[in-house]
């Protein structure tokens, strides 16, 4: 009795480790649907406004990110996926788009293009956070990036598309988080004067943040620690220390916001978490109205990086402005539209067939259709009527096409009205003719 519960404790034990790694998941059935009705969406907005597909490969080499992104992030510090591989090199999991992007543009020698060169591109990133509602360790973005050109209206063009894409896909009460954090010629004055700040209260900060202190000033100002965003409601403001030429930029920016009517907060504690960002920094967020107390939840974040390009192994800087949108959360929320993919089309026929012979000339009748493009449903393992009817009109289905060995030897097919159940037989020859006259 002992050795048999010993062995079902050890089967059961052996079927609880078939599970998805920690903080990844399958997407199936409609979530599937749904993040590909997204992306379709997505993609259509991009490409009105002239942007270009790309797909860059899941594992980089690790300086991609490393040097990029920049020490003192929590990208960099904790939540990169590494390792070495037989030949020695270190690559890593891609934590975001934008560093392949701009290594492909460096690799394929893309600044003799006509500038700016405007791509979008859509896929799994990896971060080993802390997995809870929402929020995964293999995690879905579409991002937008604008290279080669450092005028205003690009980060402003970048903010639109991304403003247009969350709206058709149903979110409401959108607006922009913004913010200026300068340039090469400004921030190191800003930085040396955060960092005084900070040392004033070095005592209140929290372990994480007082190693910030040493490495990235800036990433204070995005803390999380109660106490220090106490202490972050009196930090000096980039925007106070910004140059001539960042100022010009910047002021530019919103007034093409103020054109289009996007609301926007200036936010002097919004850096982003990365440390190749200069000038606009943003987020899109969605209000949550009075009566809700959460927070506003941020649905996209981006802004300018102007020095990525050096930063990674290139000869020279390379201006350029994105954004990436967290498709997990746009797919999670109440007001998402869940948008269909194109290839999901209701059926108009739901195919039925009866006998041996019906069923091995099924899939060329099938062909037909999907080469007239008329959607239709089908049980090819199901053998008898019964069954098949039952699934036509669980499905809400209007018409069944009925193929069984008399019509495989006629070369006919039964068409039957569910809503009616009368019906007619129809030769193959004239089967689509018949079929476009259904309402």
């Amino acid at each position: 009795m002992k050795k048999k519960q010993k062995t079902k404790k050890m089967k059961k034990e052996k079927a609880q480790e078939l599970v998805s790694p920690k903080g990844m998941r399958d997407i199936m059935n409609e979530e599937y649907y749904n993040f590909q009705g997204f992306f379709e969406k997505a993609q259509e907005v991009a490409v009105y406004y002239g942007f270009k597909p790309i797909e860059t490969p899941i594992l980089e080499n690790e300086e991609i990110f490393t040097s990029g992104i920049g020490a003192g992030t929590d990208i960099v510090d904790k939540e990169m996926y590494t390792f070495r591989t037989k030949g020695g090199d270190h690559l890593a999991l891609r934590p975001e788009h934008t560093g392949a992007l701009m290594r492909a543009y460096i690799e394929h020698g893309m600044q003799n293009m006509p500038q700016p060169v405007m791509f979008y591109q859509y896929g799994p990133v990896f971060r080993h956070d802390k997995p809870q509602r929402g929020r995964y360790r293999q995690l879905w973005q579409f991002d937008l990036d604008a290279l080669g050109s450092e005028k205003s209206i690009m980060d402003a063009l970048v903010i639109k598309v991304g403003m247009n894409i969350l709206e058709e896909a149903g979110a409401e009460n959108l607006s922009v988080n913004i913010n200026s954090i300068g340039d090469k010629e400004c921030r190191n004055g800003y930085i040396r004067e955060l960092t005084n700040y900070y040392r004033k209260h070095v005592n209140s900060l929290g372990i994480v943040d007082r190693a910030r202190l040493k490495t990235n000033p800036l990433r204070i100002l995005d803390s999380k620690e109660e106490k220090t965003q106490e202490i972050n409601e009196n930090a000096p403001d980039s925007i106070s220390f910004l140059c001539a030429s960042c100022k010009k930029h910047f002021k530019e920016v919103l007034e093409y916001l103020e054109e289009m009517d996007i609301n926007y907060t200036i936010n002097k504690n919004l850096v982003r978490g990365l440390s190749y960002y200069t000038r606009t920094v943003f987020e899109i967020i969605e209000e949550q109205g009075e009566e809700k107390k959460s927070v506003p939840l941020s649905l996209a974040g981006g802004g300018r990086y102007d020095y990525l390009a050096r930063q990674i192994g290139g000869k020279k800087d390379v201006p350029a402005v994105g954004f990436s949108i967290g498709v997990d959360r746009v797919i999670s929320a109440p007001w998402y539209k869940k948008l269909s993919p194109r290839i999901i089309k209701k059926p108009k026929i739901y195919f039925i067939q009866l006998g041996a012979e019906a069923k091995l000339k099924s899939l060329n009748i099938i062909d037909i259709l999907r080469k007239a493009h008329i959607p239709i449903a089908q049980a090819l393992s199901k053998d008898s009527l019964g069954s098949q009817l039952a699934i036509a009109e669980k499905l809400n289905i209007p018409y069944v096409l009925i193929f069984g060995v008399k019509e495989a030897i006629d070369n006919s097919v039964i068409i039957r009205d569910m809503s009616n159940h009368s019906q007619d037989t129809v030769k193959l020859n004239k089967l689509l003719e018949y079929l476009k006259e259904l309402k």
